[in-house]
C-alpha cells in the first residue's frame, strides 16, 4: 500500500522538476509545458472519480497492477518522444492509469484496520520519497537529458507495479448496505478536502517565483524548497499519528484551512526572508496533515471504502486547477492578491468542514 501510494502521489513531489524540465530541456513554452501536466492530472481525476464508486465491485489486486503497469509503460513511451502532440496523449494516458491504480490502493488503505495510521506512514513515505527524487532528477538530467525524468517515473511506477502483483490482498466483500450512496457528511468532507487542495496548490505553486520576486537570493530559495521536502518527511506525518486520538479529526479539519490561509499570508506578503522562510518551508505540511485527519474520517463515515478510493480526485483537481488561478491572479494582481484570494477559499473549506462536523456528530454517534 505505502510503496504504491509514492509511486501515485510522485506529482506532489516532481511536479516543479516535470515542468522545468518541459521548458529547459525539451524547449518547450511554459504554457504548453503546464498544459502537459494539466492533461496527466485530469486523466487521473477522470479516472478516479469513474472507478471510485466501483471499488468493491472490481478486483482491487488486478487493477491496481494493470494501473501501474500501464503508467510504467506509458512514462517509458513518454521518454522517447519529442513532439507536443505525442507526449499530450502519453501524459493523459499516464494520468489515466495512475488514478485508477492509486484509487483501489487508497480504497484498500480506507478498510484496513487503522487508515489514518496507514495514510500517515504513508505521507512520511511521500516525504522521503521526495527528498531522494528532488536530489536524483536533476543531477540525472545533467548526464542523460530530459528523457531521464520520465524513465525515472517509469522506475517508480514499475516498483510499485510488483509488489501490487505479488502482495496486495483484496479487503473482504462489503454488505449491501454499503454500497449505498454517500450521505451529506461525506460529500461535505470531500468539497472541503478538495477546495484545500486547491488552495494549497494555487500558493505553493508560486513560492519560487514568489520568493525571487522578493529580491531573496536563488540559492536562499533552493534551501526553503529543499527544507520543505524535509519538513514534510519528519514532521506532518508523524504528527498525526500521534495525536490521532488525542484530538478529534472533525476539528482538525476545521482548524486546518484557518492556519493554512495565515501561512498564505505570510508567504505572499512578507518582505523578510527570516518571516518568509519558514512558513514557505511549513506550508504544504499543514495540507497532509490536515488530509491525513480527513483520510480517517472518511474511512469511519464510509466504510465501503469508496469515499476514500476518490482520494486522487480530490487531491489532483486542486493541482491541476489551483496554478492556473494562482497564474491568473499573479499576474494581473500582484502575488499579494494570492494571499487574500487563499483567505477566501478558506473560509469556503472551512464552511465544508463545519457542515460534515454538524451531520458527522449524528453519523458517528
Amino acid at each position: 500500500m505505502v510503496v504504491a501510494h509514492c509511486a501515485g502521489m510522485v506529482d506532489l513531489v516532481a511536479l516543479p522538476v516535470w515542468v522545468g524540465a518541459l521548458v529547459e530541456r525539451f524547449g518547450f513554452r511554459p504554457q504548453e509545458a503546464g498544459a502537459m501536466a494539466t492533461l496527466f492530472l485530469l486523466g487521473a481525476v477522470v479516472a478516479s472519480a469513474f472507478v471510485a464508486p466501483l471499488l468493491n465491485r472490481l478486483n482491487q489486486r488486478l487493477v491496481a497492477t494493470a494501473g501501474f503497469g500501464v503508467a510504467t509503460v506509458s512514462f517509458y513511451l513518454t521518454s522517447t518522444q519529442t513532439a507536443f502532440v505525442a507526449l499530450c496523449g502519453l501524459h493523459i494516458l499516464a494520468g489515466l492509469a495512475v488514478g485508477t491504480g492509486l484509487s483501489m490502493v487508497h480504497g484498500t488503505m480506507g478498510r484496513s484496520e487503522n487508515p489514518h495510521r496507514l495514510f500517515a506512514l504513508a505521507g512520511m513515505a511521500v516525504g522521503l520519497m521526495g527528498i531522494l527524487l528532488l536530489g536524483a532528477i536533476p543531477q540525472l538530467m545533467i548526464l542523460q537529458g530530459g528523457p531521464a525524468l520520465f524513465r525515472v517515473f517509469a522506475l517508480v511506477m514499475a516498483v510499485a507495479t510488483v509488489p501490487c502483483a505479488l502482495l496486495f490482498l483484496n479487503p473482504s466483500a462489503t454488505a449491501p448496505e454499503q454500497h449505498a450512496p454517500f450521505g451529506r457528511a461525506v460529500w461535505f468532507t470531500i468539497f472541503g478536502i478538495s477546495v484545500m487542495t486547491f488552495n494549497q496548490a494555487m500558493v505553493f505553486s508560486f513560492v519560487e517565483v514568489i520568493g525571487k520576486a522578493r529580491g531573496f537570493e536563488a540559492g536562499s530559495v533552493l534551501a526553503v524548497l529543499v527544507a520543505r521536502g524535509i519538513v514534510n518527511c519528519l514532521l506532518p506525518s508523524p504528527w498525526a499519528a500521534i495525536l490521532q486520538k488525542r484530538v478529534p479529526a472533525p476539528l482538525v479539519v476545521q482548524l486546518g484551512p484557518a492556519v493554512q490561509a495565515v501561512v498564505a499570508v505570510v508567504v505572499t506578503t512578507a518582505g523578510a526572508f527570516s518571516v518568509w522562510a519558514p512558513a514557505a518551508a511549513v506550508f504544504v505540511a499543514i495540507q497532509i496533515s490536515t488530509h491525513t485527519f480527513a483520510f480517517g474520517l472518511l474511512a469511519r463515515l464510509d466504510p465501503s471504502g469508496r469515499a476514500v478510493a476518490a482520494t486522487p480526485a480530490m487531491l489532483m483537481i486542486g493541482a491541476a486547477l489551483g496554478p492556473l488561478i494562482g497564474g491568473l491572479l499573479g499576474e494581473h494582481f500582484g502575488f499579494g492578491a494570492l494571499g487574500l484570494a487563499a483567505v477566501l477559499v478558506a473560509f469556503v473549506s472551512i464552511t465544508f468542514f463545519t457542515k460534515a462536523k454538524t451531520v458527522a456528530e449524528v453519523a458517528l454517534a
